[in-house]
């Protein structure tokens, strides 16, 4: 007779009969020291710049166990320079108890011109985070030197800029251990070649619509190790492509072991950048099903992420448009081909009429399946004088059934969670080491929102921290099983922002991990078994 062990319905990826838990937040940043005030300096002229401010980076920049907050922060305009500390980025040190402390000036982080995104990546191996922050025409990379300062190293590293810099991610793409750097670009735009453009009574100034501007080349860096980078845009293949980028999301989609690249375009099909595996890559979105909605015309895309929600073992794709395009979301059907599940999800219905922006893919209630927060506004700032859409809205968090399916739970969060703002990047993590997801969104002209999460219900949790040997320093790139669940480490999510934290798994009942399996970028497979739950457990590359 053969019996079998019980192991919880939530890590065999079956959903129990009682349904999805409470997603709930509520608000702390009143008391937060989060008095950062995101100034993009809107202006009569509708410069296009203005709408498109507020990137976030969480990341542990000095090594106490805590994520710390990177905000990038506008300038004047149409000169596009920080003319004072209105308009610095800041970095807030997570001092514990859901409180930080500004610590821009010190580290060195102030910036120049008109910041945008922001990605955070130990490019260099010693066990410090640096970041990159992109903006218009400049992109500026930070190495982190100890101490809580970091130095501006662009020009000596080779990063140029030039273009308009939305986003950045990082990812080794060759896998020789040193992380590679790729930068999204917008369209080709300056404040002097700045259209007037019009409502379609031609009454109201408004920002432009995206097909008045020429498409740019993305740019890919190789790091070349010795904090040098090269710029392999064109002998990669990357550069062939011409977009209107806004983000990107890095996965390994058909799991050959390297990264994969996805691109959101605005109001342009999608690009997937596949890995050959050789120094180059293909753009296979349009082959590969994951260029455009069913519908066939391309949409407003924004903030993307790329994981596996239905717990198959396959990253899948999400991403936030504007009202009336719903948030499109691409289910990885296996043998490199996805399928348009926007509606069959319920995220076609329910998202119909939101706008968004940043998002994330993240198990909020800890029952194992990975929950989706947006954070949502209109680009367009008068949109409500000739139209019945709204500029600013309240976030969103839409709870995963377990079957594939979304439920739209923000009702369950306190009331503030539905005060409609003009929000625009997002960053998750468990800022106050409770086990549970929390969620940082900037605002633009106003303070970032800090949402706790307080989520009922006794479900445990496991957060996983890697430490690389043979890979880079962060494990960017590696994979994590625990039962059905499957998890990457990557630091790029949302719109223009970046999570660098441990990868976090929701247990529901179970207080032990049977077993934890690892793919480390290297290719070194590790297994671990009979882990204690609710705790944050650091992880080492063994030797090959």
């Amino acid at each position: 007779m053969c019996v079998l062990s019980a192991v919880p319905l939530a890590i065999m990826g079956i959903r129990a009969a009682t349904g999805p838990p409470t997603v709930r937040f509520e608000e702390a940043s009143a008391n937060s020291g989060l008095t950062f005030v995101l100034n993009h300096n809107p202006t009569a002229h509708k410069y296009l710049v203005e709408t498109m401010a507020g990137g976030i980076s969480a990341f542990d920049y000095n090594n106490d166990g805590r994520m710390d907050l990177f905000f990038t922060n506008g300038a004047e305009v149409p000169s596009l320079a920080k003319t004072g500390p209105q308009y610095w980025n800041r970095l807030y040190r997570n001092d514990g108890g859901s409180h930080f402390t500004d610590v821009t000036k010190e580290a060195g982080l102030s910036g120049s011109g008109y910041a945008i995104g922001a990605a955070a990546a130990d490019f260099d191996n010693d066990g410090l985070v640096d970041l990159l922050v992109a903006g218009v025409n400049e992109c500026h990379l930070y190495r982190n030197i100890g101490g809580g300062q970091f130095e501006e190293i662009s020009k000596q590293a080779g990063i140029h800029g030039g273009a308009w810099a939305v986003a950045g991610g990082w990812l080794d793409y060759d896998r020789d251990g040193l992380l590679d750097l790729f930068v999204v670009n917008y369209v080709q735009w300056s404040p002097e070649s700045n259209p007037q453009c019009h409502d379609p009574s031609g009454r109201y100034l408004v920002y432009c619509h995206p097909r008045e501007f020429q498409p740019s080349a993305n740019t890919l860096y190789h790091n070349l190790g010795g904090g040098r980078f090269q710029d392999v845009s064109a002998a990669s293949g990357i550069a062939k492509s011409t977009g209107k980028g806004m983000s990107l999301a890095i996965a390994d989609f058909d799991g050959d072991g390297y990264p994969d690249v996805y691109i959101t375009n605005d109001t342009m099909p999608n690009f997937l950048f596949h890995n050959l595996r050789n120094g180059r890559f293909e753009e296979a979105a349009l082959p590969a099903g994951a260029a455009l909605p069913d519908g066939g015309r391309p949409v407003s895309s924004m903030g993307v992420d790329f994981r596996d929600y239905n717990n198959d073992g396959l990253p899948d794709i999400v991403y936030t448009a504007l009202a009336g395009e719903s948030f499109p979301l691409f289910r990885n059907m296996g043998k490199a081909q996805f399928q348009d599940f926007t509606y069959a999800s319920h995220l076609g219905r329910t998202t119909n009429k939101l706008s968004g922006w940043s998002n994330a893919l993240a198990d909020f209630n800890n029952d194992g399946w990975k929950d989706l927060f947006t954070a949502n506004s209109h680009a367009t700032d008068n949109i409500e004088t000739f139209s019945g859409d709204r500029y600013q809205l309240p976030n969103t968090i839409f709870v995963n059934q377990g079957d594939g399916t979304f439920a739209d739970g923000s009702a369950g969060s306190a009331s503030s969670f539905a005060i409609p703002r003009a929000h625009r990047g997002a960053a998750v993590a468990d800022f106050d080491g409770d086990g549970k997801l929390d969620v940082a969104v900037s605002v633009l002209g106003g303070k970032p929102e800090l949402w706790r999460n307080a989520s009922p219900g006794p479900d445990h949790w496991l957060e996983v921290r890697l430490i690389g040997s043979r890979s880079n320093r962060d494990a960017i790139g590696a994979v994590i099983r625990v039962g059905n669940q499957w998890n990457q480490l990557t630091s790029s999510v949302g719109y223009a922002s970046s999570s660098l934290v441990p990868v976090h798994f929701g247990l529901g009942p179970q207080a032990v991990v049977p077993a934890l399996t690892i793919q480390w970028p290297s290719g070194i497979v590790q297994k671990l078994r009979d882990l204690r739950a609710d705790q944050r457990l650091i992880v080492r590359e063994p030797a090959q």
